[in-house]
């Protein structure tokens, strides 16, 4: 398969990399990581150990059977644009927070799917990639229900050696990993603890209860997760990536603006008149830290 990655960061690289064991594939990413990409190839270390060589440029190819999109959620209007003029069968968004499919969607013509994604990745000098813990990659339908496009890419991935499923619930697969990271992204962020911090002590009530919330705004958009699934989940991750720092954190550590408006943010701005305080909170001290530090408006 043609698979162009648009976004060479940490997911992108690491997915992009693990993707070129088996497929053709574009890395899509800024210098001096692609100059180091198309000099020596993608070296990834930690749970995964390999060394592969996809291509690596600044601009999209002019066609792919599939783009994954993994770029941060602000700039998927970008994305969006950039990829307009490259001829696709189908675009995948491995992205965090909710609204990207629709972004992408409204910006190009071919069909979109979305994913949630539970690997670590952490991007190290260029050209490499650590992965800090395997995890699985849920791909479906934004809307849910079967689709044969999306059997085709898990099939795809799976064959690459990336853990990965189907799934004809991903309203649910979705608004659960928007749970986890509302409750894991701006709590750990903020405080600066790694994310095992939130399986005891001050910090694990405020994870929680920003779970909880998000379970309650899908029940009211049409999305049946419970509270209990919505918490569970969220310690679940945070035990497996015990000792791993968010990406948000690791945002908030490198001065960079953070995806606190899809997350937290979108929270808060679809809860209509379900009261969401935790997150409320939580989106305006990251948003007043990005103000301060000039990185938005």
């Amino acid at each position: 398969m043609e698979i162009c990655v648009f976004g060479a960061g940490s997911l992108g690289t690491l997915v992009g990399g693990r993707l070129a064991e088996e497929h053709s594939v574009t890395l899509v990413g800024r210098d001096p990581h692609v100059s180091a990409i198309e000099a020596g190839g993608v070296r990834i270390s930690g749970a995964i150990e390999a060394t592969t060589y996809p291509a690596a440029a600044t601009t999209p190819p002019e066609a792919a059977d599939l783009a994954v999109v993994t770029v941060k959620s602000f700039d998927t209007p970008a994305a969006a644009e950039a990829l307009a003029d490259c001829s696709l069968d189908a675009v995948l968004s491995l992205q965090n927070g909710l609204g990207n499919e629709e972004t992408l969607a409204a910006g190009l013509e071919a069909p979109v799917l979305a994913a949630t994604c539970t690997y670590g990745a952490r991007r190290g000098d260029p050209g490499t990639v650590e992965c800090t813990g395997i995890g699985e990659i849920t791909i479906g339908t934004p809307d849910g229900g079967p689709s044969s496009l999306a059997e085709e890419v898990v099939a795809a991935f799976s064959a690459a050696g990336l853990v990965t499923e189907y799934s004809t619930a991903m309203p649910e697969q979705l608004w659960l990993k928007l749970a986890v990271n509302a409750g894991i992204n701006a709590t750990t962020a903020l405080a600066r603890v790694p994310n095992g911090a939130l399986l005891d002590g001050p910090a694990d009530t405020v994870a929680a209860e920003a779970a909880r919330e998000t379970a309650r705004v899908a029940r009211k958009r049409g999305v049946d997760i419970s509270e209990e699934a919505a918490v569970r989940r969220t310690r679940e991750v945070a035990e497996a990536t015990a000792a791993n720092t968010s990406s948000m954190q690791q945002d908030v550590r490198a001065a960079a603006r953070t995806e606190i408006d899809a997350i937290n943010g979108y929270v808060a701005e679809t809860a209509e008149k379900t009261p969401v305080p935790v997150n409320e909170t939580l989106a305006a001290l990251i948003r007043a830290w990005e103000h301060e530090r000039g990185l938005r408006s």
